[in-house]
């Protein structure tokens, strides 16, 4: 496991790292605006470096939750921009096996690609990280699910699985909700290509959690899990399958098809803000860089 620390955070500073992701589009990374009951378009003076940009900055997020998680350290000042927020919290996770640790190095892995695939897709255009609060957010959050006072998702390996569930099944999501407003067909197979990736991190995170139920069942985390999906659900327009021994899967019960979420809705969860206009909070203390950064109800 030395070794494969010593690796990652090599990669940090390697911008070689992109090497051989091939020929695909930057619009094949397009976030987050369609809707599960409409036909999806793209709101009117919205570009597609727009849409990079709100990618970007979840995926800052990812990665800087599982880095830390997994490193001890954030992303590198050459994968952040010149005007790069500050980042509040995080701290190296003591994963109990190997296992674990690799599954959490991988994912830490494939997030710190996504940043370095959109930061260069985007060139001069692409956003800096904003602000984002790795302490207050979790505990604010576990407040308004019922979960407690607060809530340290760096604390242990159960704790970080209920922490990288708040983000994986949004990230399937918001990929979903990008899938109509391709404006080059060849991208959706990339597209489709991209939200496979979240959605394996995904059903690893869920899995974990209801696995680690099993073999503890007095552990309060697929519990704290289910409580999150529901809080999301409130914020994020529904779109959520309570975690089960039978719905490991989060989709349409009816055609088996994953949810979708409109980048409306991403922020409200994101921001952990309810009904109304909200442009900043929960993990994003300062609110998004770029165009897309206010809900608009």
């Amino acid at each position: 496991m030395d070794e494969l620390k010593t690796l990652l955070r090599r990669a940090h500073s390697r911008r070689s790292f992109l090497a051989g992701v091939g020929t695909v589009s930057a619009t094949a990374m397009l976030v987050g605006c369609g809707s599960s009951t409409k036909t999806p378009t793209t709101p009117a003076g919205i570009t597609d470096a727009d849409i990079l940009n709100f990618a970007l900055n979840l995926e800052y997020l990812e990665a800087e939750f599982y880095l830390r998680a997994t490193t001890g350290q954030g992303l590198s000042s050459t994968d952040t921009g010149s005007a790069a927020g500050a980042v509040t919290g995080g701290s190296m996770v003591s994963f109990p096996t190997a296992t674990s640790s690799q599954y959490a190095f991988e994912i830490a892995q494939d997030e710190l690609n996504h940043v370095r695939f959109l930061r260069q897709a985007l060139g001069s255009a692409a956003v800096s990280r904003p602000a984002i609060d790795l302490t207050n957010s979790f505990n604010g959050l576990a407040m308004a699910a019922s979960i407690g006072s607060s809530f340290n998702p760096f604390a242990d390996s159960n704790s970080f699985l209920v922490g990288a569930f708040v983000f994986e099944d949004v990230g399937v999501t918001a990929y979903h909700g990008a899938a109509g407003l391709l404006k080059d067909k060849n991208n959706i197979g990339a597209a489709a290509g991209i939200m496979a990736v979240e959605a394996y991190h995904a059903a690893e995170i869920r899995t974990l959690i209801y696995a680690g139920s099993v073999a503890n069942p007095s552990a309060p985390y697929l519990d704290d899990a289910n409580k999150v999906s529901a809080l999301r659900g409130t914020l994020g327009g529904g779109n959520e399958t309570k975690l089960s021994a039978t719905s490991i899967v989060a989709a349409d019960p009816t055609n088996a098809i994953a949810f979708d979420r409109t980048t409306d809705q991403v922020l409200h969860i994101v921001y952990a803000a309810g009904p109304g206009v909200a442009t900043k909070g929960g993990f994003f203390p300062n609110g998004l860089n770029g165009t897309i950064k206010a809900t608009k109800s």
